[in-house]
């Protein structure tokens, strides 16, 4: 019995060793990066689209106005101590503050679509300037 439990056990295992050969978890496809890099930049537009409308505050302000290009942004250097705040925040609650103070607008939801857009428009913005967490 021993022996026919042992045996099993052993090509569970093989089966198992030999079914992820070849095929590894951050391997994609030309198409995969394709259409995830089609679907990354509708997220940057709708954000982008967002950055630039008045509609997220209540007194006619876009965060263009003060970031155009979202410059000053700097999404590269958090999570980090915000003064304003006055503790250490991840970028979408410094967006929020924004939204709240600036714009006179509401918070969004931390994991609300458009929340998830102004963060990729940002990033997007940056890209290419080296992480610097913590950096003012």
């Amino acid at each position: 019995m021993k022996s026919k439990l042992a045996v099993a056990l052993a090509a569970a295992v093989a089966v198992a060793a030999t079914a992820t050969v070849g095929t590894r978890a951050d391997e994609f496809t030309a198409k995969d990066q394709e259409r995830w890099t089609k679907e990354y930049m509708s997220v940057v537009q709708k954000g982008r689209d967002l950055w630039t409308s008045p509609s997220l505050g209540t007194n006619n302000v876009a965060c263009a106005q003060c970031h155009p290009n979202a410059a000053n942004t700097h999404p590269e250097t958090y999570p980090k101590f915000q003064k304003q705040l006055g503790r250490v925040i991840a970028l979408r609650e410094m967006i929020n503050w924004c939204l709240q103070q600036p714009l006179e607008g509401k918070p969004l939801a931390l994991d609300d679509p458009k929340m998830v857009a102004l963060e990729a428009y940002v990033t997007h913005e940056r890209r290419g300037v080296p992480l610097a967490a913590g950096k003012h």
